[in-house]
């Protein structure tokens, strides 16, 4: 069984958050009722260059959409995924080869394998856990609403 603690560390995501700029997001769907497409679309409009990786589409949410990792041919702060936990060895040796900053696995991608890989190279690695979801709570305006931010205070940033 699999420790998701170790890769749900709330300093670690915060950090990941801080320095991403650039998101490939691996399976993103054309499909506006996926999630993928949601989360993409949600990265977009919060100013983060958003670079799908799917084979199967040329173009989604207006970007061009590389068949692969490798393809992609900017600098990646982070590779999101949204593909079958089996897939994520293969996408985690891939993020290490174009050396992306970072691995984010989504809920239910779960792999020790992939996360294994990812993490001897140095990636941090955050799994089971959505980006849209933790953006949300750390840097959006979750926390205005009550939501619990795991921070003890109750000074606002940002308010006078």
């Amino acid at each position: 069984m699999t420790d998701l603690a170790r890769y749900q560390d709330p300093l670690t995501i915060q950090r990941v958050l801080h320095a991403t700029r650039t998101i490939a997001i691996v399976g993103l769907s054309g499909n506006e009722l996926r999630p993928s497409n949601f989360v993409g679309y949600y990265l977009k409009r919060h100013g983060y260059q958003v670079i799908p990786v799917n084979p199967r589409e040329k173009e989604i949410l207006g970007e061009t959409s590389y068949p692969s990792l490798s393809d992609v041919p900017v600098p990646i702060d982070l590779v999101d995924v949204f593909r079958a936990p089996d897939a994520l060895p293969g996408i985690a040796r891939e993020a290490v080869e174009v050396k992306a900053g970072a691995l984010w696995c989504q809920f239910g991608v779960i792999n020790e394998e992939g996360a294994r890989i990812a993490e001897d190279a140095g990636l941090p690695v955050i799994m089971d856990r959505c980006l849209k979801v933790e953006h949300a709570r750390y840097v959006g305006r979750m926390h205005w609403l009550g939501f619990n931010t795991q921070r003890i205070t109750s000074v606002r940033s940002g308010l006078q």
